[in-house]
């Protein structure tokens, strides 16, 4: 983790300021999958869309091949377990209809994450997307820990989080650039961890 963290550091400089709390989630998903949980993903628009993206680096072989041991599936890769709750159209439609279309995340978290370990990542480049705000604090009622990924003000999710790394961008756009490095910063943590010699 330690040379990942060096190298994306490096990389990107402006970033210095956020390696401890880089460090933290980097632990809580260890952590988190370790004690057999799942990673629950959140965001609106372009953080949506990196929910996906993240969701496909921890699925599937990212940087490293991850083949399973048994045979019987020797044309699969061993996944660390996460769901976009930004992907489920039918759902998210439907709760939005026939209820408060700011609890539609909260609703997931609730569902997935009751009498079960999981972990919330939630992305915001304001921090305070109400539907995202609103996950994590059912996240924390039901005793889940959250991680953030906001703009320099961190907005409502700075006090909220468990971790919130809030980049050094305020711009919208700025803010995913980062954004993008610091996730797959994270999910090569956790697959060297996993999977790495």
């Amino acid at each position: 983790m330690n040379e990942i963290l060096e190298k994306l550091i490096n990389d990107y400089p402006v970033l210095s300021g956020n390696k401890e709390k880089i460090a933290a989630a980097c632990e809580l998903i260890i952590d988190c999958y370790k004690n057999g949980g799942i990673l629950l993903c959140c965001g609106n628009g372009g953080s949506a869309a990196d929910c996906e993206h993240i969701v496909g680096e921890l699925m599937k072989g990212f940087r490293l091949e991850r083949k399973p041991a048994d045979s019987a599936f020797e044309r699969l890769q061993e996944g660390l377990p996460a769901i976009s709750l930004s992907a489920h159209t039918g759902l998210l439609t439907a709760f939005c209809n026939d209820r408060d279309p700011a609890y539609a995340f909260a609703q997931q978290v609730y569902a997935y994450g009751k009498n079960r370990k999981a972990l919330l990542l939630a992305l915001s480049t304001s921090g305070n997307s109400g539907n995202v705000v609103n996950a994590v604090k059912t996240a924390k009622a039901l005793g889940i820990k959250s991680i953030a990924i906001t703009g320099e003000k961190g907005g409502a999710l700075l006090n909220e989080a468990d971790v919130c790394i809030n980049l050094p961008a305020g711009e919208t756009y700025r803010v995913q650039e980062l954004t993008v490095p610091v996730y797959h910063a994270l999910c090569a943590a956790a697959e060297e961890y996993f999977f790495g010699e």
